[in-house]
């Protein structure tokens, strides 16, 4: 059975368990993940026996080149919605229809009481994460596809590095990676790159600024890589410019000690918040508790934030197979941050880290 008959079935398994006669999907990721269509519009419903992929003009060609055997494509030259409840009329046997809530707009969700007005048998019901919770475990083609998305990244950040310098501002940096992810054939940035020098480096989410980076300056780096479709993601924090300190070299050891606890020790079929305290009670122990306000880490894939979570409150076990973000970091306002984070594998023999790329605090 190949992976896109594989994902099917499971997801059709689950509309059975749950009493679901079909699924209208409408998130681009789910569509791309069931049906192997990375455009831009699409509706999808799979029943039993089916799986209909509905698009526009603009894809005529691309749908012939991407979509797996097994599902029908139909192209719509004005509105999908109408030609949706055209096809549905001529599915036997599909009266409980779950759709997406978590991505449907309600614009879109209304559509359905303008359906029923006109008399249709449809029931529609409400679901969370049904192809979501299919997406954690990774098969062999998405993991093949994350480890380029890494070996890329890190191509790219080894390529940055020798333009790094007392002098440049945080930008520069940014357009320089961002330049080398391409050259090393990434698709695209899974998120907007983090780049953040000096007492900004306190800032996780920070935004790649004017900010001049001067010599002794903490510098931190977070990216990602897109290959066919699938995303890396990953952070390291460097010197510019001179020896680090004392104080950079104690915070940075804790951080980078708490990112190889955690990633050594994380399993497949712990909990999330158990994971999470991998990292979170070491640094604790070291007196930093306060300085880790974020979560350990997420899953990745077809999105650069996906499930499982590695978090306080996340009960739910990890998934064998999944691929997480292992990312402790400390944060001293006014001072800066420092975070180390690696892309891993929860597979049957352990944890395996896919990152490479070394985790010692460089000089740049």
């Amino acid at each position: 059975m190949s992976g896109a008959d594989a994902r099917l079935t499971r997801l059709r398994r689950s509309l059975a368990e749950s009493g679901l006669d079909a699924m209208l999907v409408s998130a681009l990721p789910n569509i791309r993940y069931l049906t192997g269509f990375s455009g831009s519009n699409a509706l999808v419903v799979v029943t039993p026996t089916d799986c209909l992929l509905l698009t526009d003009f603009r894809y005529a060609t691309q749908v012939k080149q991407e979509v797996v055997d097994g599902v029908r494509s139909v192209i719509e030259e004005s509105s999908l919605w109408l030609r949706l409840w055209k096809e549905l009329r001529a599915l036997s046997g599909t009266q409980v229809i779950a759709f997406e809530t978590a991505h449907l707009s309600h614009l879109d969700a209304a559509r359905f009481l303008d359906a029923a007005s006109d008399g249709s048998r449809w029931l529609w019901r409400p679901s969370v994460n049904l192809v979501e919770v299919l997406r954690e475990s990774k098969d062999a083609s998405e993991l093949a596809r994350i480890r380029e998305a890494v070996r890329i990244a890190e191509q790219a950040l080894a390529a940055t590095l020798p333009h790094v310098g007392a002098g440049v501002t945080e930008l520069d940096v940014a357009g320089r990676l961002e330049h080398e992810l391409r050259r090393a054939g990434s698709e695209g940035f899974p998120f907007e790159t983090i780049i953040a020098a000096g007492s900004r480096s306190a800032l996780p989410h920070a935004r790649a600024s004017r900010q001049v980076i001067v010599r002794g300056d903490l510098l931190l780096i977070d990216f990602g890589a897109v290959y066919a479709g699938y995303c890396s993601d990953i952070t390291r924090t460097f010197v510019v410019g001179a020896p680090p300190s004392e104080r950079q070299v104690e915070i940075h050891a804790a951080v980078r000690e708490a990112n190889g606890s955690a990633s050594a020790l994380v399993r497949a079929g712990m909990r999330g918040r158990d994971a999470d305290a991998l990292a979170r009670d070491y640094l604790q122990r070291r007196g930093f508790a306060e300085a880790f306000g974020h979560s350990l880490g997420h899953g990745i894939g077809l999105e650069i934030h996906e499930a499982p979570r590695l978090a306080k409150s996340a009960d739910a076990p990890l998934p064998m197979g999944a691929v997480v973000t292992i990312e402790p970091g400390i944060y001293l306002e006014g001072w800066g941050g420092v975070r180390v984070e690696d892309d891993v594998l929860l597979g049957s023999a352990g944890s395996e880290v896919l990152t490479g790329f070394t985790r010692e605090l460089l000089q740049l």
